[in-house]
């Protein structure tokens, strides 16, 4: 796992979200530049206003009261340019900000649906969705630091020490000396902090994971008395963070307190040394509130510095998990010249396949497989044979070892995924759906079809019927991944999606298995109907579906092994597929 943070990559993934209102945000920065040179400048007036009251301005009785009162007449214009200033940045921060945050989820959103089956398949959902919104959050967190505390601070502390160092070279050197050291301790600090805020970011991450997991499986943990399991393992791992964050917080409360103290003793130092050039005759009355004003300023944005860089740390933590997926190349990805797929006939063929998963388990072995234009074949063998690997293979969610996968004349790895996967439809043996209408779900095989083509295809997967008694009809939402509907009627709203889809190919995994005898009877009218004219690939157990096929394909150990009709390989002797047949026709004999 890495430990440390991409800090330059991190910053080009926020600039590149920032370039397009890059103008914007340098009027903003500018404005804020003109309110802190404005403040830089008040405390001047402030000092020319307790010398005319000491008399370190010779003025006349008479004259006084009225360049007093242009003084602080003087004071109010600056205060109010540097308000209009602040006003004004943070109309056009009101503008900028929620954009680029925007921009950066609909980034992210993008770019996790463009990784591959075996990315989703190895992360957390819950923790995917932290990490997105994390990344927006710490682009806030940044910009704010920046906008709020660094540019001023730089101004701030350029505008006093040319203005200190015309009063008193000594208080500026002095003055600089400790910021300088002051700056570099709290962003020491911060960096060696960071370690720690990573392991916090790391572990909050496994927390939401945990947390989204379990709750997505309630009803698993219910059946299976899983609560206090479920209970002890989001304690063990909330505990863990809470532990990481109590220790970060209190690294942050013990800088504070040490910085607290070196505020307190330059500001006895600078005073201590006023002091001396007073009696001097170098500094005037005046002077001490013009130090005072830039010491309680100084002070007040620097025990704020101290806390934005340890900020910016933790942000760059925050955001650092998601960055690297965007800075991760996709597993599976077009080629350059990638060209849209015709699927002519829909012809298909597995040439001299290999594939694993990972290096200890490998699936295919040199698989060769050729299904005919409008065939429908049946795959059939032992589990973990690699029935289910030859359809994700051809839908292209991994990419093969060796070997090629033709669709028509064409090499899928040679078309782009959008159209090989819009020419191939699928019923899952476990359909997942939105938590959406049925509406929207079933119109999601073809999104530009109309109500009547939604209806007309439920209406053909027999899911018509329930659907009509749901509360709301068409419009019932259907609850996350479709837990409000039962499994049969899961499966005739994906049927009705791939009806919808109406794809050249078709596959089918396990498409009547969570269907009952009477639904089955209604469905394998539709599935006859949705295979009309299609090349069909089934992986099924039913005898039902496994007879209606024009030929079977026996998989075994990663290899095609036997190729037949249903008859012609119950008259093959130990084969394969009459074993299969043996053991499940037994199971209904008994």
């Amino acid at each position: 796992m890495r430990q440390k943070i991409d800090t330059k990559g991190i910053l080009l993934v926020m600039w590149q979200h920032l370039r397009k209102y890059a103008g914007r945000w340098f009027v903003l920065l500018g404005f804020i530049a003109i309110a802190k040179g404005l403040d830089v400048l008040a405390p001047l007036f402030y000092k020319r206003f307790f010398d005319l009251m000491a008399g370190e301005i010779p003025a006349t009785p008479e004259a006084l009261p009225a360049l007093l009162v242009g003084t602080i007449t003087m004071v109010l214009i600056i205060h109010g340019g540097s308000w209009l200033s602040w006003r004004l940045s943070s109309a056009i921060n009101l503008w900028l900000q929620p954009r680029v945050m925007t921009d950066i989820v609909q980034t992210g959103h993008a770019y996790l649906h463009n990784n591959s089956y075996k990315f989703f398949s190895n992360s957390f959902t819950g923790s995917l969705i932290r990490k997105v919104n994390r990344l927006a959050r710490s682009f806030e967190v940044l910009a704010d630091q920046i906008q709020y505390t660094f540019v001023p601070i730089a101004i701030t502390i350029f505008g006093y020490m040319i203005v200190l160092w015309t009063r008193s070279a000594i208080l500026g050197a002095i003055l600089l000396a400790w910021i300088i050291l002051y700056l570099i301790l709290n962003t020491a600090f911060a960096f060696w902090k960071t370690k720690y805020d990573f392991m916090a970011s790391k572990i909050d991450s496994e927390a939401t994971g945990v947390l989204a997991d379990s709750i997505t499986n309630a009803i698993t943990v219910k059946l299976f008395t899983g609560k206090k399991f479920e209970k002890d393992l989001y304690e063990d791992v909330t505990d863990r963070l809470r532990k990481a964050r109590t220790f970060t917080w209190g690294l942050g409360e013990i800088m504070d307190s040490f910085q607290g103290g070196m505020m307190v003793l330059i500001e006895f130092v600078i005073m201590y040394y006023a002091i001396k050039l007073w009696q001097d005759g170098v500094l005037t009355i005046g002077d001490f509130a013009l130090i005072q004003g830039y010491l309680v300023g100084l002070f007040s944005m620097l025990w704020d510095i101290g806390r934005s860089i340890r900020r910016t740390f933790e942000a760059m933590a925050d955001a650092d998990e998601m960055v690297e997926i965007l800075n991760n190349p996709h597993d599976v990805v077009d080629q350059k010249k990638a060209q849209e797929l015709d699927p002519q006939n829909g012809r298909i063929v597995f040439d001299n396949v290999y594939f694993s998963f990972n290096k200890t388990r490998r699936i295919l072995k040199g698989l060769n497989l050729e299904i005919q234009p409008g065939e429908k074949v049946a795959l059939v063998g032992p589990s973990g044979a690699g029935k289910s690997t030859i359809t994700k293979l051809l839908f292209r969610f991994y990419d093969v070892e060796r070997g090629k996968i033709y669709l028509g004349n064409q090499n899928i790895a040679r078309v782009t995924q959008k159209s090989l996967r819009a020419n191939i439809a699928l019923v899952p043996q476990e359909p997942i759906l939105f938590h959406r209408t049925v509406l929207e779900n079933i119109r999601y095989g073809r999104r530009d079809a109309t109500d009547e083509e939604v209806i007309e295809a439920a209406r053909q997967a027999h899911a018509d019927e329930f659907i009509q008694e749901l509360p709301q009809g068409y419009e019932t939402f259907v609850g996350e991944r479709g837990v409000k509907l039962s499994g049969g009627e899961r499966q005739r709203v994906a049927i009705a999606r791939a009806i919808l889809k109406n794809a050249p190919i078709l596959v089918l995994d396990e498409a009547t298995s969570s269907l009952d005898s009477e639904s089955e009877s209604l469905i394998q009218d539709a599935l006859e109907k949705l295979m009309k004219g299609k090349t069909t690939i089934v992986i099924a157990h039913r005898l039902s579906t496994i007879m209606m096929m024009d030929r079977i394909l026996v998989i075994d150990g990663g290899k095609l092994i036997d190729t037949g009709t249903h008859t012609q390989l119950l008259r093959k002797k130990g084969g394969i597929y009459k074993k299969l047949w043996e053991i499940q026709a037994g199971g209904f004999a008994k």
